[in-house]
């Protein structure tokens, strides 16, 4: 199945999935990495600024940043249940009115999609096979800061990636979870006229935040 197929992200970020994750946000808050994306995104203040949160899943990264001091928001995830679950708690929140949802594949989007102060890509380069594409369309985007959170390319993690996508290929799922080189992602952000902040590596996730470059 293509990277674009319409229903491959419905299927596979359905409602179940999302209204379980919508459920944890609120009893737990964002999980630490997207903690420390959101930090290294605010850092120096947000007052004013506008948010590009592609694959914004329930919408942890754009919420706090709203509630932080930024103008606006654009949600972009290929997810539909997703989207609504993020609206909902927008809603939840009062903060419905400062944020605008696109449905759809980012990278197909491009043309609809405005550039932002703040872009976020939390969880999202794992979930596409194309990353060039992908993330040169954020760093396109990106008016100052830039930041994604994606897995540490180490052996083991690949190793453990392949054999998880050979049991969805078994499965016939046609999802696949991809763990593409740093220095690739790095390659293309720079290549888009940004520049490397700051980094976190954990476990299995790391944290890279990217600015525009003077001038």
């Amino acid at each position: 199945m293509d990277c674009c197929e319409p229903t491959l992200y419905d299927d596979q970020f359905d409602a179940r999935r999302a209204d379980k994750r919508l459920r944890e946000y609120r009893r737990n808050g964002p999980n630490g990495w997207t903690g420390r994306l959101v930090a290294g995104l605010s850092a120096g203040g947000v007052d004013g600024l506008t948010v590009l949160d592609i694959g914004a899943g329930v919408g942890a990264v754009h919420h706090a940043l709203l509630d932080a001091g930024a103008a606006s928001a654009v949600d972009v995830d290929a997810s539909g249940p997703y989207i609504a679950a993020a609206r909902t708690e927008a809603e939840r929140r009062g903060l419905a009115d400062r944020v605008t949802y696109l449905k759809g594949d980012a990278v197909a989007l491009a043309g609809d999609i405005d550039g932002a102060d703040l872009v976020a890509l939390d969880r999202v380069v794992c979930c596409y096979p194309d990353m060039e594409a992908l993330v040169g369309v954020a760093a396109e985007r990106t008016r100052r800061r830039l930041g994604m959170v994606l897995p540490r390319d180490d052996a083991w993690i690949r190793a453990g990636v392949g054999v998880s996508n050979r049991w969805s290929a078994i499965r016939r799922d046609p999802f696949r979870v991809h763990v593409h080189r740093t220095a690739a992602v790095l390659e293309v952000a720079i290549a888009g006229g940004l520049v490397p902040l700051a980094s976190h590596r954990g476990r299995f996730w790391q944290t890279m935040i990217l600015e525009r470059a003077p001038g």
